[in-house]
């Protein structure tokens, strides 16, 4: 294996796993709608249309795009693209595979704990766990049957349910401190469900390289922790003053309407079953993965 096709590659994620498989010595190529300087093949989601070199050219695929959840309020029009841009992606994707006279092997997708639903309470959830009947659990439930349709073409194929990422560029952590004093959200009891994004990122490639890895894993880290917690141990590392009462919920509402529920709730999700396949930690504990990010 050589040669890994990745879309969404000019996301979080997909820079940092881009420059790590090529630290690796992996080709890597990136699907784009504008293709630029580095490797790209052409698409278009939207007109359902790719270069059919590429799904020839790759000997793995990591499927990283999709719409971000929490960039926008939750109008009908966005909660569509959100769902669109992950499910069509992967229906492209899968009639791309089924065309090419050379297939990849591995067929790698992120997937989200958001299948569990917005608010599971303390409850510890494992892959087995039942689905969610909200907006983002539908959401994933639907992303992960298109997916499950490209194992039918007898690709290995592994999806990784990933948590909240942590990483001082983007993501959850710097919205919880942008404010110039951070706070909780709501009660700040709801367990976040974190993982380090140099975790995530060697996660995908554990997934690429190990033959033996098939089905649904939790990309979370070990150890849980509240919103409470997290957002108290997050400012102390970033040297910023921290405000034991919770943002209510009347306001959170306000400002994000039916978003809030995402904020608001939370999973105490297992990362059991990747560390049984032998994947390994590198930040285990949130005060060093926050430690190492500040």
């Amino acid at each position: 294996m050589k040669n890994i096709l990745i879309t969404g590659g000019s996301g979080l994620v997909g820079k940092q796993l881009t420059a790590l498989l090529e630290q690796k010595g992996y080709e890597v190529a990136w699907l784009s709608r504008r293709p630029q300087q580095r490797t790209h093949f052409l698409w278009d989601v939207a007109r359902q249309e790719i270069d059919p070199k590429a799904l020839e050219w790759a000997d793995a695929v990591v499927h990283l795009a999709g719409e971000g959840v929490a960039e926008k309020r939750w109008t009908r029009e966005r909660k569509q693209a959100i769902l669109r841009s992950r499910t069509e992606s992967t229906a492209l994707l899968h009639r791309a595979i089924a065309a090419a006279k050379q297939r990849p092997s591995v067929f790698i997708s992120a997937s989200a704990v958001g299948y569990y639903g917005f608010d599971t309470g303390a409850a510890l959830l494992d892959e087995g766990s039942s689905s969610g009947t909200d907006f983002l659990a539908d959401v994933v439930r639907a992303w992960e049957n298109e997916v499950k349709k490209i194992e039918a073409l007898s690709l290995r194929c592994v999806i990784l349910r990933i948590g909240i990422v942590l990483d001082a560029q983007g993501g959850a952590l710097a919205e919880m401190l942008k404010p110039p004093v951070a706070a909780p959200l709501g009660t700040g009891a709801q367990w976040m469900s974190w993982i380090h994004v140099e975790d995530l990122v060697r996660m995908f490639v554990f997934a690429l390289e190990k033959t033996t890895l098939q089905g649904i894993y939790n990309a979370v880290g070990p150890y849980p922790a509240t919103n409470q917690q997290l957002t108290k141990e997050a400012a102390t590392a970033k040297g910023k003053p921290y405000l034991g009462l919770g943002v209510p919920e009347f306001v959170l509402k306000l400002v994000l309407g039916e978003m809030a529920a995402m904020v608001l709730g939370g999973n105490r999700v297992s990362s059991q079953k990747i560390q049984k396949a032998g994947f390994e930690f590198e930040y285990p504990k949130l005060t060093d993965a926050l430690k190492a990010i500040f």
